[in-house]
C-alpha cells in the first residue's frame, strides 16, 4: 500500500476530485438510497471536504456561501452518526440557525436524507405554538432544529436537555450575530457538553466569528469554499441599479419597472413567505404570468413551479432567499430585490443568479428612503457601482412600449413569413389607404402586447433622507433615553423591562426577530429606561410582536407587553 500523501505532494488533477460519488465518502446505505432518491450524483465541494472529518468527529470550521450546499455537509454526518438504540428522548444534536424559514428547510432536509433511518427531527422557532413543540419533546426526538431565542425559551424551562447532545452546528452563524443572538449562543453552548463536536459554519469571517470558533472548537478543521468562478473571457455582466420608492407604492413600481425591462424571466426576492404570496396575486392581477415560491410549498409544489418556469409557461418568479437557494434557470435575464437585502452577501447571492457563463444579466433594486444607505454598504463592500434611477413615468411607460412594439413589428418583416396575409391586406386597400391599413395593424399588435392591466397613474418620485441613519440590525437604533417623534405607519411597543433587567438594544432586536417576521430593518427607535423599554415596529405588525414577546422572554426573564400608553407607563 502506497504512503498518504505528505502536504508537498501535488494536490490531485481536477478530474479525479470531480470522480468522486457520495459512497466514497463512507455514508452507510441508507442515506445513500435517499441521496439517489433525491437526484444528488455527486458531492458539492463542501460535502467533499466537510463529510470525511465530522464523520470522525473532528470539530469544524466551514466558511461557505448560500447554496453551495451546507446542509447536506452537516446533515449527513449527523444522521449517520445516531446511534443505533435511540431508546432516550434526549437529542443528540442541536442545529443553531438564525430564522424561521431557515429553521423549516434545514428540518426538511434532515427528513429527506434521514427518511430511512428512522431519524425524529423538530424544528423549534418562534410563531409557532409551543404547546406542539413541548409535546414533540416529551416524546423524544434525536435532532433539534432552532432559533437561538426559543432553545433557550425550552432550556429555561427544562424541556429541551443537552445532557445527551453530541454535536451542536451553528449554521449562519455571521447572520446570528448581525441579529443580535451572541449572548443566546453562549448561554446555550453552556448547556451543552464539554466534549461535544462543535461545527461553525459562516458565509463571512469577520474577527467576532474567528473569536466564537477560538473559544467554543477545538483544534477545528478549517474549510473555505470560494464562490464560483467563471471561465476566463465570461465574466458575469450585470447591469445593476436601484429605485426609491415609498413601500405604499412598490407593487405598482416593480410593475413598472417590469414593464419598461420587459424581462425574458424574472426572479423577484422577498422577505416573507406572505408577502411572496401577496405579491404574487398581485402579479398575476397586472397580466404577468407569476409563480410563487417559499419554503411553505411542498418538495412536489415547488417542482411543480421550477417546471412551469423552464417550459416558458412562467415568466416571473416571486420567492424567499431560503427557497431559491441553488437557483440556477438559463431563461433569468432580471433579479429584482423587492427590499434592499440585510446584508452585502444576501445581495451578491441574489444577483448571481443571472450573468452566468457570460450572459447578460440586469439587478434591479426597490429601496425605501431610509434603505439608501444600505445601498452605499452594499457598493462599498462588492466594489460595484449600483445606480440610482427614477421611476418610470407614465411617458416613459408608454415610450417604452411603442419601442417594444416597433421592433416586435421589425422582427416579423425580417423573419416571419407573411404571405398567407397578402390577400388580407389587398382586400383592405381596397377599401382603405396602405398606411391606414399598416397603422390598424400596428395598433392592434401594440395592444395585444399589454399587460393585463395598465397603470396609467404616477408614482410619487421620493428622495434620500440625508438625516436618518438607514443601516441593518440594532447598531443603528436610537440609544437615548429621550425620546423622538414616531414614524408614519408605525407603532410604539411597550416591554416591561429595562437597564435594571440588563437589556440591551440586540436582546431586543433578537427576541423580536426571533419570535415575529419582523426583519430587523423594520425596527426603529429603540429607547431602554430603568425598568421598561419601547421599540418601534411597523404598525401593521404591532400586535404579532406583541404576541411573540409574550411567549418568549427576554434575558430569561418574562415580560408585560403591550402597546405603549402614550407615555403613562414612563412615570
Amino acid at each position: 500500500m502506497s504512503a498518504a500523501p505528505t502536504p508537498t505532494d501535488p494536490a490531485p488533477p481536477a478530474d479525479a476530485e470531480d470522480a468522486i460519488a457520495f459512497a466514497d465518502l463512507g455514508l452507510r446505505t441508507e442515506l445513500l438510497g435517499a441521496l439517489a432518491a433525491l437526484g444528488y450524483e455527486e458531492p458539492t465541494p463542501i460535502q467533499r471536504e466537510a463529510i470525511p472529518p465530522l464523520l470522525a468527529g473532528q470539530d469544524l470550521l466551514g466558511q461557505a456561501a448560500t447554496g453551495t450546499g451546507k446542509t447536506a455537509a452537516f446533515a449527513l454526518p449527523l444522521l449517520q452518526r445516531m446511534p443505533t438504540d435511540r431508546s432516550g428522548g434526549d437529542p443528540v444534536s442541536l442545529v443553531l440557525v438564525p430564522t424561521r424559514e431557515l429553521a423549516v428547510q434545514v428540518s426538511e432536509a434532515f427528513h429527506r436524507y434521514g427518511k430511512d433511518l428512522g431519524a425524529r427531527v423538530l424544528p423549534i422557532y418562534g410563531g409557532q405554538p409551543i404547546g406542539r413543540q413541548l409535546r414533540a419533546l416529551d416524546h423524544g426526538v434525536d435532532v433539534v432544529v432552532a432559533t437561538p431565542g426559543r432553545a433557550l425559551d425550552h432550556i429555561a424551562r427544562g424541556t429541551l436537555r443537552l445532557g445527551s447532545v453530541a454535536t451542536v452546528v451553528l449554521d449562519e452563524a455571521d447572520e446570528m450575530l448581525d441579529m443580535g443572538f451572541a449572548e443566546d449562543i453562549e448561554a446555550i453552548l453552556e448547556h451543552a457538553p464539554e466534549g461535544r463536536q462543535t461545527v461553525l459554519f459562516s458565509a463571512t469571517m469577520p474577527a467576532r466569528i474567528d473569536g466564537l470558533a477560538r473559544q467554543h472548537l477545538t483544534d477545528p478543521v478549517r474549510i473555505r469554499i470560494e464562490r464560483e468562478q467563471p471561465v476566463a473571457g465570461a465574466a458575469p455582466r450585470v447591469r445593476q441599479s436601484a429605485y426609491l420608492v415609498a413601500r405604499a407604492h412598490k407593487p405598482a413600481a416593480l410593475g413598472r419597472v417590469l414593464d419598461v425591462e420587459s424581462p425574458t424571466a424574472a426572479i423577484v426576492f422577498c422577505r416573507s413567505r406572505e408577502e411572496v404570496d401577496r405579491l404574487t396575486e398581485t402579479m398575476n392581477g397586472r397580466g404577468y404570468r407569476a409563480e410563487a415560491l417559499h419554503g411553505g410549498m411542498s418538495q412536489e409544489q415547488r417542482d411543480r413551479v421550477m417546471g412551469r418556469l423552464r417550459a416558458g409557461t412562467a415568466d416571473l418568479l416571486v420567492a424567499t432567499d431560503v427557497a431559491a437557494r441553488g437557483l440556477d434557470v438559463e431563461q433569468l435575464t432580471h433579479v429584482v430585490n423587492y427590499d434592499v437585502p440585510s446584508a452585502p452577501e444576501s445581495y451578491v447571492h441574489r444577483i448571481g443568479r443571472v450573468g452566468r457563463a457570460g450572459r447578460e444579466g440586469v439587478a434591479i433594486t426597490l429601496a425605501e428612503p431610509r434603505e439608501h444607505r444600505m445601498l452605499k454598504t452594499i457598493e462599498r463592500v462588492t466594489g460595484q457601482r449600483i445606480s440610482v434611477d427614477k421611476i418610470p413615468t407614465v411617458a416613459d411607460l408608454r415610450t417604452r412600449r411603442f419601442e417594444l412594439t416597433q421592433a416586435a413589428v421589425r422582427e416579423s418583416l425580417l423573419e416571419d413569413d407573411l404571405e398567407p396575409f397578402r390577400a388580407v391586406v389587398e382586400s383592405l386597400t381596397d377599401e382603405f389607404d396602405l398606411m391606414e391599413v399598416a397603422l390598424a395593424a400596428v395598433r392592434l399588435a401594440h395592444e395585444a402586447t399589454l399587460p393585463g392591466t395598465a397603470d396609467e397613474e404616477e408614482i410619487p418620485q421620493v428622495a434620500v433622507r440625508p438625516n436618518r441613519e438607514a443601516r441593518p440590525g440594532y447598531d443603528s437604533r436610537d440609544r437615548r433615553g429621550g425620546t423622538r417623534s414616531r414614524g408614519a405607519g408605525t407603532a410604539q411597543v411597550f416591554i416591561g423591562l429595562g437597564r435594571r433587567a440588563g437589556v440591551r438594544p440586540q436582546d431586543l432586536v433578537g427576541a423580536i426577530t426571533g419570535e415575529t417576521r419582523v426583519n430587523g430593518r423594520d425596527i426603529g427607535s429603540i429607547e431602554i429606561a430603568d425598568r421598561f423599554s419601547l421599540v418601534e415596529v411597523p404598525q401593521a405588525m404591532a400586535d404579532e410582536v406583541i404576541r411573540g414577546l409574550r411567549g418568549s422572554t427576554i434575558k430569561g426573564r418574562k415580560a408585560t407587553v403591550r402597546r405603549d400608553r402614550d407615555g403613562d407607563d414612563r412615570r
